[in-house]
């Protein structure tokens, strides 16, 4: 989670696959090709890749501040018992920068009258969300949660990055406006050094490390229901253990080896993904009878084995396997 650059200030935490996005991958190959809702499904998993990708290329860019800045990637935090989410956050010496990532290809226009966001593919139009209002609430909602914790009188300024370079912005109404604020992501960092340079004519230095590790020792994982939100239950998720290779479900287990009957694949841990899947969408414990059922095997000492070699801790009382 820690990593420094320059010696000097430091990306206090990094950006990785979010819990939603991991729980979508791990649905899709384990629910049968007519189950109802799976399209719906699929697209919504391309979406959140689509994002998450965007959120990369970004992350990219912002790193190059953390000579001179702490980072926080993937923040989620609570404020007046909600919580609330932001992508990026980067703290300097005079102010806070929260950067809201976005992944819109085509052309999108920014209109400040009427505070909407189009797109445009070449075939339809498409109407979003207003991120300039999206980030100005985040700013409201971060402020909120510094004052709780006494930490008043900080600049904030946010700011959103389109992720893709290829994306033409466009304005209609005021173009200063959208210019403070949107930039195509490899502009963002120049922005912040920018903006953190005219703080330092009229504001008061700030601990940078100091705000960066207060937030992220509150900043919690955001997740959702997945299975709940398009009416999985359990019972939909099909077992097994899936091939690395051709993605089919249902590896045989050999003498030390899994092997895939379609495409003839040997792998020796292909267990690992089927035991976190497992974890990630039926519950957050494992027991032998529920491993032997959900890899297919059909002996107890085996599934005790698997279990103990992966990784989780074993809770004596339950009798059950859990992560550390």
């Amino acid at each position: 989670m820690l990593a420094k650059r320059g010696g000097c200030k430091m990306i206090l935490r990094k950006l990785k696959k979010s819990l939603v996005l991991q729980k979508y991958d791990a649905i899709i190959p384990r629910l049968r090709l007519n189950f109802p809702h799976l399209q719906e499904i699929e697209r919504e998993q391309a979406l959140r890749l689509k994002g998450y990708k965007g959120e990369k290329a970004v992350e990219y860019h912002l790193d190059f501040l953390a000579v001179d800045a702490t980072i926080l990637h993937d923040v989620c935090l609570t404020v007046m018992g909600k919580q609330f989410q932001i992508d990026n956050i980067v703290v300097t010496s005079h102010g806070i920068f929260p950067v809201e990532s976005k992944n819109y290809s085509g052309t999108i226009t920014f209109d400040t009258v009427l505070k909407q966001l189009i797109r445009e593919n070449g075939m339809k139009e498409t109407g979003y969300d207003y991120p300039v209002t999206q980030a100005e609430l985040q700013k409201f909602k971060l402020q909120m949660w510094l004052q709780e914790r006494n930490l008043q009188n900080i600049q904030i300024h946010p700011l959103v990055a389109i992720s893709d370079p290829g994306t033409i912005i466009k304005v209609k109404g005021e173009k200063c406006e959208i210019a403070k604020a949107v930039a195509h992501g490899a502009h963002i960092p120049g922005m912040v050094i920018q903006k953190n340079n005219d703080y330092k004519e009229k504001h008061a230095k700030i601990s940078a490390e100091k705000i960066g590790r207060a937030i992220l020792k509150e900043c919690k994982e955001f997740d959702m229901d997945v299975m709940a939100n398009h009416g999985i239950k359990a019972t939909d998720i099909l077992p097994g253990v899936q091939c690395p290779a051709c993605g089919r479900l249902g590896m045989k287990r050999g003498y030390g080896k899994w092997a895939c009957e379609r495409c003839f694949t040997l792998s020796k841990n292909a267990h690992l993904k089927a035991i976190a899947d497992y974890l990630l969408l039926i519950k957050p414990w494992i027991n032998n009878k529920e491993a032997m059922r959900f890899l297919n095997i059909n002996c107890k000492s085996l599934a005790n084995r698997i279990l103990k070699s992966s990784g989780l801790s074993y809770e004596k009382e339950f009798k059950r396997w859990a992560k550390k």
